[in-house]
C-alpha cells in the first residue's frame, strides 16, 4: 500500500466516522467483508465476527445509536503490503487499533483491537 493512498484513506475514514456518516465509512468495505471485534461480541452477542457488509452496517448503526458522542482522533497509521493499521483515541480517551486488510481498494477483513482492562472499551454499554 502506498503511503499517500493510505493517508487519504485514513483522512476520509476519520472524517466519515466523526460525521457519523455510516455510508461513507462503508463505501471502503467489500460486500463479503469480515470484521472481528470484542465490541461486536459485547453489542450483538456471539463470537464477535461480523460477516458481510449488511451485517457490518447493522453493527455500526447500533454502535452509533448507543454512542451518540462518538469521535475519533487519529494518533498514527501504519502501512503494510496490503494492510493498514489506524491507531486512534476514541471519545472515552481509550486507545484503539483498527487493522484493515485490503484487496485492491476495498477492505475485505478488519479487526477492532483494544487494550485489556476495560469492560466497555468503546463506551457502548446500555
Amino acid at each position: 500500500m502506498d503511503h499517500v493512498v493510505a493517508r487519504k484513506f485514513v483522512d476520509g475514514w476519520v472524517a466519515a466516522w466523526n460525521a457519523h456518516d455510516l455510508e461513507a465509512v462503508l463505501a471502503h468495505f467489500a460486500e463479503d467483508v469480515t470484521f472481528r471485534s470484542p465490541v461486536a461480541a459485547q453489542l450483538l452477542g456471539g463470537d464477535g465476527i461480523i460477516r458481510g457488509k449488511a451485517a457490518l452496517r447493522a453493527y455500526w448503526a447500533e454502535g452509533l445509536r448507543r454512542i451518540p458522542g462518538l469521535r475519533f482522533e487519529v494518533i498514527d497509521s501504519y502501512v503494510g503490503v496490503d494492510c493498514l493499521v489506524i491507531n486512534y483515541r476514541n471519545q472515552k480517551g481509550g486507545l484503539v487499533n483498527e487493522v484493515l486488510i485490503f484487496d485492491g481498494p476495498l477492505v475485505v477483513e478488519g479487526y477492532g483491537t483494544y487494550p485489556g482492562g476495560d469492560a466497555d472499551p468503546a463506551g457502548a454499554a446500555d
